[in-house]
């Protein structure tokens, strides 16, 4: 019985094999076989497919997507990148930069005089005292799976959120610095508001810090995430601003779409 090229299988039959195939293997092991293979595996509707299949789109989805083999690989790798946001493990994870007054401290929602988190699945929070209380992450890029060319030539938006609340019984200053950064940690972009200050006798009320970043120059490879602050009335304990729920979350909306394909991840 004579051997059979499996090129000589049907296309559609051959897009049905690749899409079982892991993405990444799609692009390092599979597109450089031959011709055939590279333009299947170029093809949109394998992409489209593959994206309908992880749940990262609808049948009726509609909004405009300009390459979708750059789409699938950010939508799955979209996630927080910043580890333990929500004190669930006490202070693990985050370096202490400053530690104020009586120290950084985890309590639990809704702590005195406090109110409510928006989502009920947010169980606790870092709180500050009556010195200045600042905790940072470095996110590693490469290290999170993203690749030099992904960043650089299509820059995804970098979306940043933190939510903060005061005592109603005391007033506190809140600040949030988070930056993006070279291989050698050279700044290439920030985001850094003027610190928030919130009078004694106010509502409480949880309040969210977002930024996205948008066509950052290229080299970006780590972040920088930093918050914090502490109480004006410079009350012993823990009167400070309150912090949880914080995120970094690379989206899968990019600036910039190159015309030619992209290299292997």
């Amino acid at each position: 019985m004579a051997l059979v090229s499996i090129n000589q299988l049907p296309e559609n039959i051959l897009l049905e094999v690749f899409m079982h195939v892991p993405a990444r293997q799609l692009l390092r092991n599979c597109r450089p076989v031959c011709c055939l293979w590279r333009d299947l595996i170029d093809l949109v509707s394998l992409w489209k497919r593959k994206c309908l299949r992880e749940g990262y789109v609808t049948e009726d989805w509609d909004q405009p997507v300009s390459d979708w083999k750059v789409f699938y690989f950010l939508c799955s790798l979209r996630r927080n990148l910043l580890r333990n946001p929500c004190a669930e493990e006490d202070m693990k994870s985050w370096k202490i930069d400053s530690n104020g007054g009586d120290q950084w401290k985890v309590e639990s929602l809704p702590g005195a005089h406090g109110t409510g988190f928006p989502d009920s699945k947010v169980k606790k929070y870092f709180v500050t005292s009556y010195d200045m209380c600042l905790k940072s992450q470095i996110i590693d890029l490469k290290a999170e799976g993203y690749w030099e060319e992904l960043l650089d030539k299509f820059r995804p938006d970098i979306v940043v959120k933190d939510w903060f609340a005061p005592r109603a019984d005391c007033g506190c200053t809140y600040q949030i610095r988070v930056q993006l950064a070279s291989a050698d940690y050279l700044v290439l972009a920030s985001f850094e508001p003027p610190p928030v200050t919130v009078h004694q006798w106010n509502d409480a009320k949880w309040t969210e810090v977002s930024h996205t970043f948008s066509d950052y120059p290229p080299g970006v490879r780590h972040i920088f995430f930093q918050h914090g602050g502490k109480d004006t009335q410079f009350w012993a304990g823990w009167y400070g601003p309150r912090v949880t729920n914080s995120s970094v979350v690379i989206s899968h909306r990019v600036t910039r779409n190159p015309p030619h394909a992209m290299a292997q991840p």
